[in-house]
């Protein structure tokens, strides 16, 4: 009931500018929301992106060393006195992503097969990567798992896939010590890297690809975008409102001035109005009530 009496109150300009705030406020907030919601998709798809490029680039490498070098180099496994790793793709895989991340601009991308039994203990998975591992030997139809994740270099995208046991000569390395190459147990050991199977998920290959400067730029341009979106209202908002006052709410007042004047006897004021729109028409009404209000008055001060 308050509300509507203070509404009531307001003048013609008050409300308008009231109207005209709340239309702005509106419209920046929905603007902004919808903005953040395009600028956040695109910055994710972005680094998404990013990480599917560099997955695919690590299983060409992987596939290549696997059909290429390994049946060139597997024979010798026996006779070289010392292991050559370079016929297991993921030792393949890590070097040319380490190659990769020399360039300082992406010295912060990271891939890693993280291993639960791992032959090099440096692929050995941590808690997160253990239940990533968990995760896809639980769900065989996962076949990819992406997520945002903390590191000490700071926030990171990262896209995991399954790793298989698909072939069963892969179980030479890892199924026995016994069968393992001799090289191999010189170089690490026979306590780590035995026990797989056939068709079993033994590890994650995961991509992680640094987010935070992508989703600060888009940070950076959403402030950008909504301070330009907030000047642009604003002038709108003032333009309307000076050509509301202008044109409207002063010729109003006009009109009101004089019928105040005539509501007190001055017949010499006149309603000017040379516009013909609906307040130059007012003006005429008001003009011919005038006229008739006179002739009334005459009448009754030559009958008196």
């Amino acid at each position: 009931m308050l509300n509507n009496i203070t509404l009531k109150n307001l003048k013609i300009g008050a409300k308008f500018n009231l109207l005209l705030i709340l239309v702005f406020i509106i419209s920046i907030l929905g603007s902004g929301i919808a903005l953040s919601s395009v600028l956040q998709g695109r910055a994710q798809n972005e680094v998404s992106s990013q990480a599917q490029i560099l997955i695919q680039m690590v299983n060409a490498v992987r596939d290549y060393t696997q059909n290429r070098i390994d049946p060139l180099l597997e024979p010798r496994l026996d006779t070289n006195p010392t292991f050559m790793p370079e016929v297991v793709p993921t030792f393949s895989s890590k070097e040319v992503f380490e190659n990769f991340r020399k360039k300082p601009e992406f010295q912060n991308f990271f891939h890693k097969d993280a291993t639960l039994n791992p032959t090099n203990l440096a692929d050995k998975a941590d808690n997160f990567e253990t239940q990533l591992v968990e995760r896809f030997r639980n769900e065989p139809n996962t076949l990819e798992i992406t997520g945002f994740r903390k590191l000490s270099e700071g926030e990171v995208f990262y896209i995991a896939q399954p790793l298989k046991i698909t072939q069963a000569k892969c179980l030479r390395c890892h199924s026995t010590p016994d069968q393992a190459p001799k090289s191999q147990l010189v170089n690490y050991g026979s306590e780590n890297g035995f026990g797989w199977q056939l068709n079993q998920i033994v590890s994650a290959q995961i991509i992680s690809v640094p987010s935070e400067d992508i989703f600060a730029n888009a940070k950076q341009t959403w402030i950008l975008i909504m301070g330009l979106l907030i000047a642009i209202f604003a002038f709108i908002v003032f333009l309307i409102n000076f050509l509301i006052t202008k044109y409207v709410i002063q010729r109003i007042r006009r009109i009101e001035k004089i019928a105040q004047k005539v509501s007190i006897g001055d017949m010499s004021a006149d309603f000017e109005e040379s516009s013909h729109d609906e307040i130059g028409g007012l003006a005429e009404a008001f003009n011919r009530m005038k006229a008739s209000l006179k002739i009334a008055l005459d009448m009754l001060n030559n009958q008196g």
